[in-house]
This record gives structure tokens, C-alpha cells and sequence, in this order.
């Protein structure tokens, strides 16, 4: 029989493994250390848990201020006296809110006006302790104008306005101990009895109603010396109009002196306060991105460990004729399966952290899908960079080398 020489003797191709034998063998050293591979992937899920929950957070309080915009509308103007050339104090017109009225795609408009006077419990109370309580005429038309709600009691009307009745703020009220109206509930706004015939919720798009004492424009003139210029204007336009009305509010609110006219978008102020919290979230999701390089050092040197410690098993397969690739496979598929239950878990625990505060909050609750997935990827990401160094060592050991330091 012929005998066929080395060089032309057929080579067999190592086996393959199945992506589920890759699986079972690469979980094979999480089962044997499991309190080992749970602190190790806990550094993993705080990581991931900590950048969903920042990104959830902020995308509920996103969500949150889209709804109130909707609700209250964005297409609130507020017309306000600026500065005069010389850099005092300018006055609207008594007729300002009249001339705002006739523009064409303005749909309401109403009025605040500053009075002087401050807001006490008692007469007994020196007059210098103003409590930072302004007292301000109203019309009639504010509540609707600016999407307020009365809480407890009523708003002003056509009786009550010309008597010495006052609605308070929300935060008015409670500086002053009165969270609800009453006919024997009544303050001491200047040099009289007013009976709080009105509590107001918050006024989002209006905050400074909230700390404010407001009265009839009648009673007002009548017994405060109100001089009947008005300090703020409120007014609402067509939704695909703002802009158009905005650029003609100064010169009809004030035609002798435009420039002495200042003209805001409250709506532009709470965007504003979102994208400050959008900077701080940029910096929590660095804080998140940190503690998550930790976790993936912790999945490194939970690897190192483990390709020392199984140097036996290395070279018992190695001598059973596992290839390189084959174990350079499995600790790579053991520290990615590490970092996979490691990122579940961070996703579950930042999505749950998310719906605990929203509820809390009573926000909707919002978890963008790319931060989840992104939040698996990436720790799949880390997990293979920092299984890859202790794989590749693994793989390097020869059969006798890991036998023999055994």
C-alpha cells in the first residue's frame, strides 16, 4: 500500500463552531463566577443606566414643554415700555391696548399696569417689608389672554373690578399664607382692606403674574392713583401671523417713539430655559460616558483575571486540538456576552429611573429609541475592545506552556 509523504498528505479544516455552540462556550466562564461577572457588569449597566436616564429626563421635560406650548400657544406677544433716549423710563400710551386691538391678525389683546402700593395680612406691618409682592390693574380680558387658570375663587368682572377686590398669584398666595379665596378673606393693599376674591394656578407664559396683587383697572385709578399707562400689554395672533404682527407692535403700540416700545415671545423665554437644560444634560451625559470607560475597565482586567485563572482549560483545549481563532473566539464572546447583560440591565434600570421621575413629575414619559439602542451598541462596543487584549492572550497560549504552569 502506497504511503502518501507528509507534504502530500491531505490537510483536515478545523471545525468550525456554530454561533450557538460560540455562545454556550463563551458563557461558559459567567456561569462558573457569577459574583464576579455580576460587579463587573454592574460597572457596565450604572454606565448605561446613568445616560439613559439623563437623556430620558431630558426628553420628558422636552415633551413636557411641547405640551404646555401647545396647550397655552406659542403665539403670545407682550408689548412693554423700554428706554427713552436719554435713558430714563418710557410710558405706552393709555391707548395702546386699543391700537394693538385693530391690527388685523391680532386676536386679543389686554392689559397689566403697574400701581404702586404693597400687599400685607395685617395693617401692623411696616411699609419697607414689601414681601416681593407687586400690585398690578388688570383688565378683564387677562385670564384668557394668557392662558391662565383660577384655582380657588374667581376672576375679576365687570362688579368686582370697580370695588376693592384683588386676585392673588399662586406665588403671591402663598407668601402670604392664602391658599384660597373667601368673602372674609381679605389683605391690606395700600392703605385698605381688598377681600381675595381669586387664587391663580401658575401662569407658565406669564410668571410674573404668579408673585402679583392684581385689581380692576377702575379701582385702581379711583383710590391707588393708577395713572391708567399700561406696563404690559398681552396679546395673541394668529398662529402663522406672530411674526408679521411682531414686526408692527412697537410703531402701533407706541407710534410718537417705536424704539422706546420692548416687544417678547414668553414662549422664547421657555425655550430658552430648555436649552440651559440641555447644557447641563451634555454634562451629565459626560459624567455617564465616564462611568461607563469604568465599567469597561472593570470588564478588562474581569478578563485579564479570568484567561490567568483558566490557563488549564486553555491548554486542555488547546491540546484537544482547539484552534487559536477558536479560543481567541470564545473570551472574546464571553466579554461581549459580560457587557451585553451589563448594558441590558443599564438600559432597564435608566428606563425605569426615567418613568419613576416623569410620573413623579407628572411628565409624559419619553426614552428616545436611538438612546436605548445606542446604550446596547455601546457597551458592545467597550466590551469588545476590552475582551480583545485578554483573547488574543489566551489564544497565544501554547498547550504544553498552559499545562505545564499548572
Amino acid at each position: 500500500m502506497a504511503v502518501l509523504s507528509p507534504e502530500r498528505a491531505p490537510r483536515l479544516a478545523p471545525a468550525r463552531m456554530p454561533p450557538a455552540d460560540v455562545v454556550r462556550v463563551g458563557a461558559v466562564g459567567l456561569r462558573t463566577r457569577p459574583l464576579r461577572a455580576f460587579l463587573s457588569a454592574l460597572g457596565i449597566a450604572i454606565g448605561i443606566a446613568a445616560m439613559i436616564a439623563v437623556v430620558g429626563i431630558s426628553s420628558s421635560s422636552r415633551a413636557e414643554l411641547d405640551r404646555t406650548l401647545a396647550a397655552l400657544g406659542t403665539n403670545l406677544l407682550t408689548v412693554s415700555p423700554g428706554r427713552t433716549l436719554f435713558g430714563g423710563d418710557a410710558q405706552l400710551p393709555p391707548e395702546a391696548v386699543a391700537m394693538i386691538g385693530r391690527i388685523g391678525p391680532v386676536t386679543q389683546a389686554t392689559a397689566t399696569g403697574q400701581v404702586a402700593g404693597n400687599v400685607y395680612r395685617t395693617d401692623r406691618i411696616p411699609a419697607a417689608e414689601t414681601g416681593g409682592i407687586a400690585v398690578r390693574a388688570a383688565q378683564l380680558g387677562l385670564l384668557e389672554t394668557v392662558g391662565a387658570e383660577v384655582a380657588s375663587g374667581t376672576w375679576l368682572n365687570e362688579a368686582t373690578s370697580r370695588y376693592p377686590a384683588v386676585v392673588l398669584g399662586a406665588a403671591a398666595a402663598e407668601r402670604l399664607g392664602l391658599p384660597t379665596a373667601g368673602p372674609d378673606v381679605q389683605v391690606w393693599l395700600g392703605g385698605r382692606w381688598f377681600t381675595v376674591v381669586g387664587v391663580l394656578a401658575p401662569v407658565p407664559l406669564a410668571p410674573e403674574l404668579d408673585s402679583s396683587a392684581l385689581i380692576g383697572w377702575a379701582v385702581a385709578g379711583r383710590h391707588l392713583d393708577f395713572d391708567g399707562h399700561p406696563t404690559t400689554v398681552y396679546t395673541r395672533t394668529e398662529a402663522d401671523q406672530v411674526e408679521a404682527v411682531r414686526a408692527v407692535l412697537g410703531a402701533t403700540a407706541n407710534p410718537e417713539a417705536p424704539n422706546e416700545v420692548d416687544v417678547s415671545r414668553p414662549s422664547d423665554a421657555l425655550a430658552a430655559a430648555q436649552a440651559t437644560d440641555e447644557t447641563f444634560t451634555a454634562l451629565l451625559l459626560g459624567l455617564g460616558a465616564v462611568a461607563l470607560l469604568v465599567g469597561g475597565v472593570g470588564v478588562a482586567n474581569t478578563m485579564v483575571i479570568s484567561v490567568l485563572e483558566r490557563r488549564a482549560e486553555i491548554g486542555l483545549r488547546r491540546s484537544l486540538g482547539a484552534t487559536r481563532g477558536q479560543i481567541r473566539t470564545q473570551f472574546l464572546a464571553e466579554s461581549l456576552l459580560l457587557s451585553a447583560l451589563g448594558g441590558t440591565g443599564g438600559v432597564l434600570l435608566g428606563i425605569l429611573v426615567t418613568s419613576g421621575y416623569a410620573l413623579s413629575q407628572g411628565w409624559p414619559t419619553v426614552v428616545p429609541a436611538w438612546a436605548t439602542l445606542g446604550g446596547v451598541a455601546a457597551t458592545l462596543v467597550i466590551g469588545g475592545f476590552a475582551g480583545l487584549y485578554p483573547a488574543i492572550r489566551a489564544s497565544r497560549l501554547a498547550p504544553t506552556e498552559a499545562l505545564a504552569g499548572v
